[in-house]
C-alpha cells in the first residue's frame, strides 16, 4: 500500500528537485526517501528500481524542456528560432542542472520514442525549415545544432569558461551567429 501523500508524481518531482540541488548521479532511492521523510521500501510501491526513478526524471526534464523550447518558438522562424531555441536549453540548464543532465540519461528506444525526445528533434527539423536544408543535410544539421548547444552548455555549467577574459554570454551569441552563417551558407552551396 502507498503511504499517504507520495504518489508517482510527488516521488518523480522531489527526485527532479534533488538533481538540482546536489547532482543527477547523485539521486538514489535512499536520498529520495530520506528528503520525502519515509523509508527506502515505501518507495517502491511506485517505482520498481533506481533506474526507474532516474528514467522518471530524465522523462520529465526531457518535457519540461521541449515545452520551453517550444514557448521560446513560438513565432519565430530563421535565426531568431535558432537563437531562441538555443537559449531555452542553455537557459534550462542554468536553472535545473540536475534535470538538463537527466535530459541526456540513455532511455531505452521504446521509452524514448514515446517520450517527449522527438518532439525536440522536430522542432530542431522546424527552425531548420528556414534554412531550406534538403536531407541528409538536415539530419546533420540538427546532429551539428544539438552537439553544439549541449557542449557548450556542459562546459559553461562544469566552470571552463571561468578564467578566461571574455564572458561566456559573448561568446554564446558568438557561436550562435556562428551556427546561423553555417546552417544557411551550407544551404546555398552549389550542388
Amino acid at each position: 500500500m502507498a503511504r499517504a501523500g507520495i504518489t508517482g508524481e510527488r516521488l518523480t518531482q522531489t527526485a527532479a528537485e534533488l538533481a538540482d540541488e546536489i547532482g543527477f548521479d547523485k539521486v538514489t532511492v535512499s536520498a529520495v526517501a530520506r528528503r520525502l521523510g519515509v523509508k527506502d521500501p515505501s518507495l517502491y510501491t511506485h517505482i520498481e528500481n533506481a533506474r526507474e526513478l532516474k528514467v522518471r526524471v530524465a522523462l520529465l526534464a526531457l518535457e519540461e524542456l521541449a515545452d520551453k523550447a517550444a514557448a521560446a518558438l513560438a513565432g519565430r522562424a530563421g535565426k531568431d528560432a535558432l537563437v531562441a531555441f538555443a537559449n531555452a536549453y542553455r537557459d534550462y540548464a542554468k536553472k535545473h542542472p540536475g534535470r538538463y543532465a537527466a535530459s541526456q540519461f540513455e532511455l531505452d528506444p521504446e521509452t524514448a520514442a514515446n517520450s517527449a525526445a522527438p518532439r525536440h528533434a522536430e522542432m530542431t527539423r522546424a527552425i531548420l525549415r528556414g534554412y531550406d536544408l534538403p536531407e541528409p543535410d538536415q539530419t546533420d544539421a540538427v546532429r551539428f545544432l544539438g552537439s553544439t548547444f549541449h557542449g557548450y552548455v556542459s562546459l559553461e555549467m562544469a566552470g571552463g569558461f571561468r578564467h578566461t577574459p571574455r564572458e561566456a554570454d559573448a561568446s554564446w551569441a558568438w557561436a550562435l551567429d556562428t551556427l546561423d552563417f553555417a546552417v544557411r551558407n551550407h544551404s546555398r552551396k552549389p550542388t
